[in-house]
């Protein structure tokens, strides 16, 4: 039976410039654009978050950060409009801004993660 290394063999004969580029490559095919809302998913979020700051409830944020989806829990601390961003707070008491600009998706529903 032959073991093949993959790629780990072909490494040591390529300059640092080709491995780096090959990386960024690899990191690219991952990537997603970022995704184009309408209006009225804009005003469906202005209600989601006008209702959790009054009632206190967690979200499940769903924003773009360079090419990714990440989704962050958490309750609205404020808005800042001067800045466009939203300030939550999560489970564990940290803070964290989002512009909102780079929100996706906003949702009541969701589900935690168990360790």
């Amino acid at each position: 039976m032959i073991r093949d290394r993959g790629n780990i063999k072909w490494v040591s004969m390529m300059l640092p410039e080709h491995v780096k580029l090959l990386r960024e490559y690899n990191e690219s095919l991952n990537k997603i654009k970022k995704p184009v809302l309408d209006e009225q998913k804009y005003e469906e979020f202005n209600i989601v978050v006008c209702e959790a700051m009054e009632e206190n409830t967690t979200l499940q944020f769903t924003y773009y950060q360079k090419g990714e989806s990440k989704k962050l829990i958490g309750h609205i601390h404020d808005v800042n409009l001067l800045k466009n961003e939203l300030r939550i707070i999560d489970s564990f008491g940290q803070k964290h801004s989002l512009k909102l600009e780079d929100i996706i998706g906003i949702g009541k529903d969701y589900k935690e993660e168990s360790n």
